[in-house]
């Protein structure tokens, strides 16, 4: 039986909200597939959820294919075993009680159950490796949601954990997701890259994203012109040109009157900003004031601050830097430190070699020819913010720096999660291990708004082949049309297709539009020449290119069609 529009929910719209700003926010709400509830809250209506579950079909059939067990955890989850694993104070958890005033949580992620039903499951070396993996809803207590569907407080995730004896284990079943990553994106028509990025609230040794180029994007990724070096620029590195240091001279006072930004530094003593030092004193959680030093021309990233010092930072208040250094901000700098009155000093690499100008910890003082670590003792790690126009890291590229969506990750999380629940197991000399963990998400949401953000036009959504909510859109015009248009549809049924039957009341044009909006990749008109020629109109959505074709040869015509759309996947 086909479906027909005039039993469908099919609410499109001629304007986009006024809050809207990404295309797929636009568009998925034009079209009729998604209605706001609340800030971050959204209904995925028939249209719309058809395009998600086609994307879990896929997923389904890859993690399947990877020896994936597919299971169904619960959202609800008692807050001890959130407070075991120490997750249970991060800001986005939601939090709440039942009647009885024990404590809840809303999970963001599972981890802990997972380790939870491990240790109750596993005990020897011979229950694993194992792979397990649900799609269940995520709840997020998001600051700013935003961006349509992109960024909201409620989704649908698919999260799989590989549990395994060691380290080779793990490796073995990271890749094995690395491959059926790539083979999911590949399937859904995304361009995509594998980055570098933060473990973050998550913890482990090592994680990537997959990231979907889009301007639409709230992540920034670093990508070399020659190699495949990418990376999200909380992580990303760059090699950038040397500083023209001045020859080594002994440490000299300049009076800097006035004086407060690297700016006004450079432009006072006529020298370039290249060769100052950037003092930025920040507070860490445990309070201590620690002074993090950068090449006056860049910006230091605070998470990789937060990183070295294994805790977060914030910047310190004029008030915290004066009782540390002895001197106003714009007058700081790494030598003359009171003994103790601070937790250390970190720098970027690119101050450990060279001379330096920095602050002299003296109100309205600079210090000029400060080296490293004859002036002052410091950490050194990589710091600074990489820019636009900066060198790869591994080879002569260049790096650009582009905004794009993430939609999926992958943690190599160890043992953090088993050691908390007691996961453990005994190997083979009858030893107790603990259970080594890794954890893979994707959000299909966020691909179904990727595949807009990369592919649309004036007239709408442009969707993928494979993930379109229908694989045929046909218009039918004239009494007699719909019931050809169902015959047809039964035919590219049995073949696989799916089909919408347009049969609503209204001009030909607007149910065009409707159909442009909606961005099914074949669009067919079953009109009066259907019924005096026995002809169909076959449109393609993404090229415009149409063609007559007899109707006892349609059906195979589309299917040929919708093959030819279809990605290639080694």
């Amino acid at each position: 039986m086909s479906m027909r529009a005039t039993r469908y929910l099919l609410p499109t719209l001629r304007d986009a909200p006024g809050d809207a700003v990404a295309e797929s926010h636009k568009l998925l709400v034009r079209a009729g597939m998604v209605k706001q509830v609340g800030a971050g809250m959204w209904t995925w209506l028939p249209l719309g959820w058809r395009v998600q579950l086609r994307v879990m079909a896929i997923i389904r059939e890859e993690m399947d294919r990877i020896g994936g067990q597919e299971m169904l955890m619960p959202v609800l989850h008692p807050a001890e075993i959130w407070k075991r694993s120490g997750r249970y104070d991060i800001d986005v958890v939601f939090k709440l009680k039942d009647r009885n005033d024990r404590d809840l949580v809303l999970a963001i992620t599972h981890e802990e159950i997972v380790a939870l039903h491990a240790s109750q499951t596993i005990r020897s070396y011979r229950d694993l490796p194992q792979i397990w993996y649900h799609i269940q809803l995520k709840e997020r207590d998001e600051p700013r949601s935003s961006g349509g569907v992109l960024r909201t407080r409620e989704f649908t995730m698919k999260d799989s954990y590989t549990l395994d004896r060691d380290q080779a284990g793990l490796d073995e079943g990271y890749a094995r997701h690395e491959e059926a990553y790539d083979r999911i994106y590949t399937r859904c028509g995304l361009d995509f890259y594998k980055v570098e990025s933060d473990t973050g609230i998550m913890g482990g040794s090592l994680a990537h994203e997959y990231m979907a180029p889009s301007s639409a994007g709230e992540d920034r990724v670093a990508r070399c012109s020659k190699c495949d070096y990418a990376a999200n620029v909380e992580m990303a590195v760059s090699r950038i040109d040397r500083a023209p240091s001045p020859p080594s001279a002994p440490v000299a006072e300049v009076e800097t009157p006035n004086v407060n930004t690297i700016e006004e530094l450079a432009q006072f003593l006529g020298i370039d900003a290249r060769t100052t030092g950037k003092a930025m004193p920040v507070v860490t959680a445990d309070g201590k004031v620690w002074l993090a030093l950068v090449r006056g021309d860049r910006r230091l990233h605070e998470l990789k601050l937060s990183k070295v010092l294994r805790q977060t930072t914030e910047p310190a208040t004029p008030e915290q830097i004066e009782a540390a250094f002895g001197a106003k901000p714009g007058s700081i700098g790494p030598v003359g430190i009171r003994p103790g009155g601070i937790g250390g000093i970190v720098a970027d690499e690119t101050l450990r070699e060279g001379s330096w100008v920095t602050g002299a910890n003296r109100t309205g003082w600079h210090l000029t020819g400060v080296e490293a670590p004859r002036d002052f003792e410091a950490q050194f790690a990589d710091l600074h913010e990489v820019e636009e126009g900066d060198g790869c890291p591994f080879c002569d590229g260049v790096l650009s720096i582009e905004p794009m969506i993430e939609i999926g990750n992958i943690f190599k999380l160890g043992t953090r999660f088993s050691e908390a629940m007691g996961a453990m197991y005994l190997d083979e000399n009858g030893t107790e291990q603990p259970i080594v963990m890794g954890s893979y998400g994707i959000g299909p949401a966020r691909i179904a708004a990727a595949a807009i953000e990369q592919s649309f036009d004036e007239h709408g959504c442009i969707w993928p082949a494979p993930i379109a909510p229908f694989d045929v859109w046909m218009v039918a015009i004239g009494d007699e049309a719909p019931a050809h248009a169902d015959r047809l549809a039964d035919e590219l049924a049995a073949a696989g297709l799916t089909s919408m039957v347009d049969d609503r009341e209204g001009s030909p044009g607007v149910r065009f539009a409707d159909a442009d909006l909606i961005g099914a990749p074949i669009r067919v008109t079953v009109g009066k020449r259907t019924v005096s020629d026995g002809t169909v109109d076959v449109r393609l959505r993404r090229t415009g290119e149409s063609e007559t074709v007899p109707l006892g040869d349609a059906a195979a015509r589309i299917e040929a069609l919708r093959a030819s759309l279809m990605p290639q996947v080694p």
